[in-house]
């Protein structure tokens, strides 16, 4: 079996003196979808801003493809091709569409930047309808089309998506679901964090629950779907 394209080795991180991850410890194969689920203020968000860079975790190892990046700058591990798209979409809203989607190429991915353009505008064809609009005066839907696709201006071997269904209308949810899908089913491995459990768990490989800054379940999507117990206990269904 071929080496996991990510590994997270025992960490521990928080700010300030305050300790928000707890040991956590995961791995995500090439071509998979893996879940971290858990309500807000678990540290979904802090172990996405480890991973990216964005917070040096206090003890633990990150592996990329081989190589260590718990100590590298956010650029640096973006240029390897981890790319994250942040809970909140973080979109400029007085730049257009393009311009948007121009920026995710500025690490990575620049020589090719208008083929992958155009493989985002193949995914999200809403996009090339409002490309020279203002990402400001877009729907929650089409920002979050955006945020995604931005992400995938550079050229990503592993794409972290912190929240992507949140604050979106039920329809918009099931089509945002359908869209990372697809973009797994086109070869692209995403790490899923979120706090929609049950289209969540329908879409992962392997899933991760995560309490008090530790991973506290973990299994394949299947079968934390059907523990009654997990529903029950830790996600209040």
């Amino acid at each position: 079996m071929t080496e996991p394209l990510l590994v997270v080795k025992n960490l521990l991180a928080g700010y300030d003196g305050t300790s928000v991850l707890s040991g956590v410890s995961f791995t995500v194969r090439a071509g998979s979808i893996v879940a971290v689920l858990g309500p807000n203020g678990v540290g979904k968000t802090t172990l996405n801003k480890v991973l990216s860079g964005i917070v040096r975790p206090r003890q633990g190892e990150v592996w990329f493809d081989g190589a260590r990046i718990d100590r590298l700058s956010p650029a640096a591990i973006v240029a390897l091709g981890l790319v994250h798209v942040p809970e909140g979409r973080r979109l400029f809203p007085d730049l257009s569409v393009r311009e948007n989607l121009e920026l995710g190429s500025y690490r990575r991915g620049k020589p090719e930047r208008a083929r992958t353009m155009e493989h985002v505008l193949s995914v999200f064809p809403r996009l090339r309808q409002r490309f020279g609009q203002r990402a400001g005066t877009l729907s929650g839907g089409e920002q979050q089309m955006v945020a995604i696709g931005r992400g995938m201006m550079g050229q990503p071997r592993l794409l972290i998506l912190d929240e992507p269904s949140l604050g979106l209308a039920p329809v918009l949810v099931e089509e945002m679901f359908r869209l990372i899908r697809g973009l797994n089913e086109s070869g692209l491995t995403i790490l899923l964090v979120e706090q929609n459990v049950v289209q969540s768990l329908e879409l992962a490989h392997a899933a991760h629950v995560m309490e008090h800054g530790s991973l506290v379940l973990s299994g394949t999507g299947a079968e934390l779907a059907a523990n009654s117990e997990l529903a029950k206990t830790y996600l209040g269904m």
